[in-house]
């Protein structure tokens, strides 16, 4: 099985016993009030999944991260990890405190051991991780709005989130590398999405299976762009594709819960690290994943992972082209197999689907399975009506 990132599968996790006797002492102690977005940062920090992290950062891992993409330790890592703190707050908290972690009601969800305080450098942050400082960038947008203070220490977890009706394919790395031995399988690719998977999507993953023993399907359900189509919605389309047109001994669904931070280049590092803790050897790697707008170049993506020696990573990246249905061929090619000219090509943006599904039409069945065509227009069939 794939090592964990730094070598070392993080488990913040109280055990039952000590839960109960913390969380009396919770109430006691000072308290950071977290938004949901970072709640679930909190407990993918606790889970392993953003192993080596073992709490938020603290200022040498924040400007590590976000001029030389890599920790005070060397290991690279492309996305900061942080926790913003009202400044009367921060003031009130001193380092080696241990302070409380709650949501917006009170509820405790986790510890900190405060380690740094420090101020964020916005302006820095946006340019470096975004590579614009335009707030039309919803990741440039979300740092804006955040304090401009945080606290950096390492955490506990004392309470795991409710995935309500995703909760039967939320799984920590310590599960999913157990399923994928269980299966046999010693290679795992990877496929991050947040959106519904269409033909060509369903290409990639077809052809990155060819040369391994599984997929490990991993929609994210964290914070995603208002205009995003719902998680619910999409876990149905992820359903009814994989009863149909997937060997079902061959694929794990299993949801990623982080927030989506539309990172681009930067992110597609992230999710990679992200799966090889899951355990996977293998990631897919689109030819703008993660990005938005018209932020980044079409395969920067795919080259910044050359950027990095690959024991660095340690997954391996598959880097493929846009597919499409091409008429003429019959069967569905990136630029790469097809000699044909793009008249002959079924491949709509998403704001063209979303367009067609709003006034009550079917994409091509070339361009996305039947079956997941009729959930989509059903869910923007019930939100036009409740909008009129």
């Amino acid at each position: 099985m794939i090592q964990p990132h730094g070598g070392k599968l993080v488990n913040s996790i109280v055990s039952s016993e000590e839960r109960e006797e913390l969380l009396k002492r919770a109430k006691e102690l000072k308290k950071i009030r977290l938004p949901l977005y970072k709640i679930r940062e909190l407990e993918n920090i606790a889970t392993g999944l953003f192993s080596p992290l073992e709490g938020f950062m603290d200022h040498d891992d924040y400007l590590g991260v976000i001029r030389d993409m890599r920790l005070k330790s060397g290991i690279v890592w492309t996305i900061p990890i942080i926790l913003p703190v009202e400044k009367d707050i921060m003031n009130d908290i001193g380092i080696g405190e241990e302070v409380a972690l709650v949501d917006l009601n009170g509820e405790v969800y986790g510890e900190l051991r405060v380690t740094d305080k420090f101020s964020r450098d916005m302006e820095l942050e946006a340019r470096e991780v975004f590579r614009t400082t335009d707030e039309r960038h919803p990741g440039v947008r979300k740092i804006y709005s955040e304090e401009k203070q945080a606290v950096g220490g390492v955490i506990r977890l004392l309470k795991r989130l409710n995935y309500g009706v995703f909760e039967r394919y939320r799984f920590d790395p310590q599960e999913t590398r157990k399923m994928f031995e269980e299966r046999g399988w010693k290679t795992i690719v990877a496929f991050q999405t947040r959106n519904p998977v269409h033909r060509s999507h369903e290409y990639l993953q077809k052809t990155a299976l060819e040369m391994v023993d599984g997929l490990f399907l991993n929609p994210l359900v964290g914070e995603t762009k208002k205009d995003d189509i719902p998680a619910n919605v999409r876990m149905k389309t992820y359903e009814v594709l994989l009863e149909n047109y997937y060997p079902k001994d061959r694929v794990v669904l299993g949801v990623f819960p982080a927030n989506m931070f539309y990172a681009g280049p930067r992110e597609a590092i992230f999710h990679a690290i992200c799966r090889k803790n899951f355990g996977c050897t293998h990631f897919i790697v689109g030819r703008d994943h993660a990005g938005v707008g018209h932020y980044y170049g079409t395969y920067d993506a795919q080259k910044i992972f050359d950027q990095f020696e690959p024991e660095e990573i340690g997954i391996v990246p598959l880097k493929f082209e846009n597919a499409f249905y091409c008429r003429k061929c019959g069967s569905m090619a990136t630029s790469k197999t097809c000699p044909h000219d793009a008249e002959f090509h079924v491949y709509l943006s998403g704001t063209k689907v979303r367009e067609m599904l709003s006034e009550g039409k079917l994409p091509p069945r070339e361009f996305m399975r039947p079956e997941v065509s009729e959930i989509l227009l059903e869910y923007y069939t019930e939100r036009k009506d409740a909008s009129e």
